[in-house]
């Protein structure tokens, strides 16, 4: 953690009036601009009420808020000075190996004011991933880019984890998503200028970010456990499946999927141009559950030329193309006799074999690994609906047999699904357990040295 000056004590509005002494400082040695802010104090209506000697105020009077400059794609290079893009700002840290973009170490000369420094916090400030933060704990030479931007109390007077975590809350991010318009979020200084904060006096900050410091190690910690629960429970599920078709045993036959699939309809919903259809393309299943959703209701004569396949009850369907390849799911009744993409393979089994044991044989690594083999195309790899049929299903001669196996399998499922819930719950919870340890750091109710996680 950077250690804040030590020279500044006593009360918060001691130390909001060495921030703005420090502020006046820099502007006129034009180490920053004079953005003529002009901020009122007291300020008029605060957000909520926060202990007697703490004090409001804006962050651009006690913080540096530092905009990169737009480089232009013909400025750069293969190596030199890198520069921080929105896709190296995580959650928390900063990956500079996401994305590795560089100007000359000639052109670097002219953006010196750029430069980032070790402890700084870095936030996204443009786009889907506005709002992320992280502290930039490296001693590599890295400039700000578009749509990124940089705080750090003026002169470290103040703690800077203190900040940092500031940015982490509903409450800051709230404050900025204010200044939205049109579709794509854009922050800058005059946003970022205009958030009242919340300032304690420098003992309490360092005492807040300790409590947090140590909560939030907690609460990862605890998330990760979960997340390796969910990751074994899957890895479980996924060994038994695959040791299903592995094991076969007397009285299994061996098959391609061409011989044991009966041919499949399509259609053309704009003949029937005043009629509803629901639509499944290949984002419509989720890759991770399974099951179906976001389909949509359209008009036959509102029909893309890829809806074209008829699904009904039972079938299987497959995206074909990568990445959205692990797409499958069973059609329940709800879907009967509607349309999916042609970027869905639809798989009926003929009478001889169980349709939910071929769903399942979908599932397994052995049948995703053949997939991955038989891929083609650079930029759009795709797996044509013949070279499926050529993948080889096991399964048991025996229909009461395969219908035994369908129902361990859906049972085991159903638990695998369970028990992922549970985790991901408490996944959920530990995240608003967050914002609530968030919410009373920086209303002055964080009264004690732990938190139970």
């Amino acid at each position: 953690m950077i250690e804040a000056k030590s020279n500044i004590k006593g009360s918060a509005m001691e130390l909001f009036e060495e921030l703005k002494k420090e502020k006046k400082k820099l502007i006129a040695t034009k180490v920053i601009l004079d953005k003529k802010d002009n901020h009122s104090y007291p300020i008029a209506e605060v957000p909520f009420e926060i202990p007697l000697n703490w004090v409001w105020c804006y962050l651009s009077d006690i913080s540096l808020i530092q905009e990169g400059p737009g480089i232009r794609k013909h400025q750069y290079a293969t190596s030199g000075v890198q520069f921080l893009t929105v896709t190296n700002i995580l959650e928390g840290s900063v990956d500079l190996e996401k994305s590795k973009k560089y100007i000359s170490k000639e052109q670097y000369k002219n953006y010196l004011h750029f430069t980032i420094n070790k402890g700084d916090i870095v936030t996204a400030c443009s786009g889907g991933s506005w709002g992320k933060s992280a502290i930039y704990e490296f001693e590599e030479k890295l400039i700000l880019n578009t749509s990124t931007l940089r705080l750090r109390f003026y002169n470290d007077l103040g703690d800077n984890h203190y900040l940092y975590y500031l940015t982490k809350t509903s409450y800051f991010k709230d404050s900025l998503s204010k200044y939205i318009t049109g579709q794509q979020p854009n922050y800058g200084y005059s946003h970022y200028s205009k958030i009242p904060i919340p300032l304690p006096p420098l003992s309490e900050q360092q005492r807040i970010v300790a409590i947090l410091d140590e909560a939030f190690a907690a609460i990862a910690k605890v998330k990760a456990n979960a997340e390796q629960n969910i990751k074994n429970t899957k890895e479980l599920f996924e060994n038994y499946l695959q040791g299903v078709f592995d094991k076969k045993g007397d009285g299994w036959e061996e098959k391609n999927l061409g011989e044991v699939l009966v041919k499949t309809e399509t259609v053309d919903p704009t003949k029937k141009p005043n009629e509803e259809f629901i639509y499944l393309d290949v984002s419509s299943v989720n890759k991770e559950t399974k099951e179906i959703e976001n389909a949509t209701v359209i008009l036959g004569k509102d029909a893309p030329s890829r809806a074209r396949k008829l699904v009904r009850t039972n079938d299987v369907i497959f995206a074909t193309v990568r990445p959205t390849h692990s797409r499958v799911a069973l059609i329940t009744e709800e879907y009967d006799e509607q349309v999916c993409s042609t970027g869905y393979f639809v798989l009926r089994a003929k009478e001889f074999l169980n349709n939910n044991l071929v769903y399942y044989f979908l599932l397994t690594y052995s049948f995703n690994k053949q997939m991955e083999k038989l891929q083609k195309g650079a930029s759009y790899p795709a797996v044509t609906d013949s070279e499926v049929k050529g993948i080889y299903i096991s399964f048991p001669k025996s229909l009461k047999e395969q219908q035994t196996i369908v129902q361990k399998l859906d049972a085991l499922s159903a638990e695998t699904k369970k028990l992922e819930a549970i985790y991901n719950q408490k996944i959920n919870d530990l995240e608003e357990l967050k914002k609530s340890v968030l919410q009373k750091a920086f209303s002055g109710e964080l009264k004690t040295n732990a938190v139970a996680v």
